[in-house]
């Protein structure tokens, strides 16, 4: 496996093969009920696939799927009044509607510089992730030829160490 060199703002140029189809985009999801509005601008600064154990505990999944935009990329256009949050690590503040339970978004921009957007939320998204993360935990085994991270690249804190799919 080739080495990696990231850092927030390369990671998803990094892997990209068609660079026509991530031209200046802008998206926007809601949970369930549509309490809450979001929106994005742009590409996402990287897509990846999380198999740690706090993705899932909180998704009830196998997997997650990342999508991380720069902060000044993401806004809460409706319902901020109904966002609940919970951190079992600070700096990760996972955020849902209170009114329907629908996951919307997690805070990481104390920690990564980053909002994740899950991508299934938002309207006419194309999810085409670059890599796995936490592939250790993994409990559903993906061969899908993209790189697996042990736990995280290097400039995220991880050990930026690979794993045979």
């Amino acid at each position: 496996i080739a080495q990696v060199v990231l850092g927030p703002r390369r990671i998803w140029s990094q892997f990209r093969e068609n660079e026509e189809s991530f031209k200046m985009s802008n998206y926007v999801g809601s949970c369930s009920c549509g309490a809450v509005e979001v929106a994005v601008t742009g590409e996402p600064a990287a897509m990846a696939v999380c198999h740690c154990t706090i993705c899932r505990g909180w998704s009830a999944a196998p997997v997650t799927g990342a999508c991380l935009w720069a902060p000044d990329n993401f806004k809460v256009t409706k319902g901020e009044d109904c966002l609940g949050s919970y951190a079992k690590v600070e700096g990760h503040d996972r955020k849902w509607c209170v009114k329907c339970g629908g996951h919307v978004f997690v805070d990481h921009s104390t920690t990564y510089g980053l909002m994740d957007v899950y991508g299934s939320i938002l309207q006419d998204f194309k999810f085409e992730p670059a890599f796995h993360v936490n592939y250790e935990n993994c409990i559903l085994p993906i061969k899908d030829g993209l790189p697996k991270f042990k736990d995280f690249p290097t400039d995220f804190g991880g050990s930026g160490e690979m794993l045979e799919e």
